[in-house]
This record gives C-alpha cells, sequence and structure tokens, in this order.
C-alpha cells in the first residue's frame, strides 16, 4: 500500500513538474497584414494556430492552417489559397520551430513582461527559411502571454502573384503571433 501510495504520488510530482515546463494552446493567433497604400484589403487572421512554449528549454513552436486564415473579402480568400499564392491543397500547414535565445532574460515565476530573442525556423509555402525575431512575454500569475512581430519576403517562400507586382499586395507582409498559455 505505501509503495503504491509513494508511486503515485511521484507520478503526480512528475506530471506537476512537467505541465510547468511545456505550455501549450490551440487559440493562438496569427494576423497576416500585406496591406499597401492601393489596397487596405489584403488581411487575414486565423485564430486556431497550435503554439507551444518550454519555459525549462526556451523551446517554441507554432503551426496555423493556412485555410483557417480568414479575409473581409472571400474573393481574396479564394484567392489567397489558389494554387498561384499559398495553394493550400498541396501547402497546407506553416509552422514555425525555434528558441528563445535569451533565456536566462525571462522569469517564469515572475509577474512582468519581458524581451526575448527567438531564432528558428519558419516553414511556409513548402520552404524553410531562418527567422530571427524579438517577442514580448508578460507573465501575470499563471498565465504566459507572447506576442511578436516580423515580415517574411514572400518571394522567399515562393509566393508571386500579379497582385504583388500591381502593387496591391506587399511584398513583405508583417506577421504578427500572439499566444495565451493558461
Amino acid at each position: 500500500m505505501k509503495k503504491s501510495i509513494i508511486l503515485f504520488a511521484m507520478i503526480g510530482l512528475t506530471t506537476l513538474a512537467f505541465a510547468q515546463k511545456k505550455q501549450t494552446t490551440t487559440s493562438a493567433t496569427i494576423i497576416f497584414d500585406a496591406t499597401t497604400s492601393l489596397d487596405k484589403l489584403p488581411k487575414a487572421d486565423n485564430k486556431t494556430v497550435i503554439a507551444s512554449l518550454d519555459t525549462k528549454t526556451g523551446n517554441v513552436a507554432f503551426e496555423s492552417v493556412i485555410k483557417s486564415f480568414t479575409f473581409s473579402n472571400p474573393k481574396m480568400q479564394e484567392h489567397f489559397n489558389g494554387d498561384k499564392w499559398m495553394d493550400s491543397d498541396k501547402f497546407a500547414t506553416a509552422t514555425f520551430s525555434g528558441k528563445i535565445t535569451n533565456l536566462s532574460a525571462v522569469n517564469f515565476k515572475k509577474d512582468g513582461t519581458y524581451k526575448a530573442y527567438v531564432t528558428g525556423d519558419l516553414s511556409l509555402h513548402g520552404i524553410t527559411k531562418p527567422i530571427t525575431t524579438e517577442a514580448s512575454i508578460t507573465v501575470l500569475g499563471k498565465t504566459i502571454s507572447t506576442i511578436t512581430n516580423f515580415s517574411v519576403k514572400l518571394a522567399d517562400f515562393g509566393v508571386n502573384g500579379g497582385a504583388i507586382a500591381a502593387g496591391k499586395v506587399a511584398t513583405e507582409p508583417t506577421i504578427s503571433v500572439t499566444a495565451d498559455f493558461k
């Protein structure tokens, strides 16, 4: 009986330690902003992004289903998912896997806002490129909130289209990623 209690206690402590180490969410948000002075409509969001943050190792990741981006104009959404743009039937997801490079500057046990630097690989449209960005991490009680903004060159990921050449879509859209880990 004592051995069983000790075993369950050890399993419980291990589970608790793991739960405090890796945080996940299925409701992170990505905003894709490719607006230009000629067109304010190429802006979309995706509120069903899967994200993870390991507070012990600094590993961060997200995965986004391309077809889950929504635009205010349904025709624009159709073009975005089409074979001349994101080709979301062939390239269904975008992923990022990286690491906080200044992990010691972030105290996940103390309320506050911390500047973090993240380096990793962004895979989009079948192409993977290194990305380095600055992020803001806010710790408030048991909630960790993260936000980062970075730009990507669409041409680097093989995304080209007539609207880009015509100046209706930014060649380097801004990507904003936010996540709340509770």
